[in-house]
């Protein structure tokens, strides 16, 4: 019984695949076929292409990495630097300034202001 119906199933479904043969021009069908492969083609030429952009990109980022990275705490080292010069030369000037108060010209004996811009803010 399980036989009959499988060969029945195989006949039909051999049936059902020639009705939709007709239905569908064997041209077309090969067209369609050769698009397929042409789109197929050219998005695996632009995989490899954009696949070897990652490659040189992710190398040119390492590089360029460890030479950001060194310049950033050369930078930072610096501005530490600089700031401890300053606060020193503030100190140094108002020690002056309480030993010679006549040492400065008049505008600038008063508070000493910080004319730096500040780095921390960003820019609007």
């Amino acid at each position: 019984m399980e036989d009959e119906k499988m060969i029945a199933a195989e006949e039909a479904s051999v049936e059902i695949s020639k009705e939709f043969k007709t239905l569908i021009d064997a041209d077309d069908l090969e067209s369609l076929k050769q698009t397929q492969l042409l789109i197929l083609g050219r998005l695996q030429d632009s995989n490899a292409v954009l696949s070897h952009f990652n490659n040189v990109s992710e190398n040119c980022f390492a590089e360029v990495m460890d030479d950001f990275s060194r310049n950033s705490r050369l930078l930072k080292s610096m501005r530490s630097d600089l700031d401890h010069i300053f606060g020193k030369l503030r100190s140094m000037k108002s020690k002056i300034l309480a030993a010679y108060p006549d040492a400065f010209p008049d505008g600038s004996s008063g508070e000493i202001l910080d004319g730096r811009p500040d780095l921390e803010t960003p820019l609007p």
